[in-house]
């Protein structure tokens, strides 16, 4: 089973229609979206100009049977604290939304699918890419 959680930048790319996004979920028997990538995306929409139209694409994309909403928790706290501690002690940080979304993976064992290549460097995070 392709169990995946899904970045902000991701669903973008699958909105746009690019192809890997588009064949990634196709694949995908699970697919996420947590707490931190709805308020990104609700942000977006909202300093847009098509905020209506967007928020009803993304319910409905809620909506589907494979597409489950996962919530920030102490659980995913405790890996956020993991990985936070990881990388600083690489000197690599990253964004710290992208903390939270690299956490909610890990808690859940999902791949993640993103196009930021700062994820590479959180050891045990497995990216969906990797999967293809």
């Amino acid at each position: 089973m392709r169990r995946i959680i899904i970045d902000t930048n991701f669903y973008v790319a699958f909105k746009k229609r690019e192809a890997a996004a588009i064949v990634t979920l196709k694949k995908a028997d699970y697919i996420a979206v947590n707490t931190i990538v709805f308020g990104e995306l609700l942000a977006g929409f909202r300093c847009g100009t098509k905020e209506k139209r967007n928020r009803e694409e993304l319910d409905l994309f809620l909506d589907s049977p494979r597409v489950n909403f996962l919530s920030i928790d102490d659980g995913t706290a405790e890996f956020y604290a993991q990985i936070f501690a990881q990388l600083k002690q690489k000197g690599n940080p990253i964004p710290t939304n992208d903390l939270w979304l690299a956490a909610s993976a890990m808690q859940h064992g999902l791949a993640l699918a993103t196009y930021d290549g700062h994820f590479d460097n959180i050891s045990g995070l497995l990216l969906a890419d990797r999967l293809l």
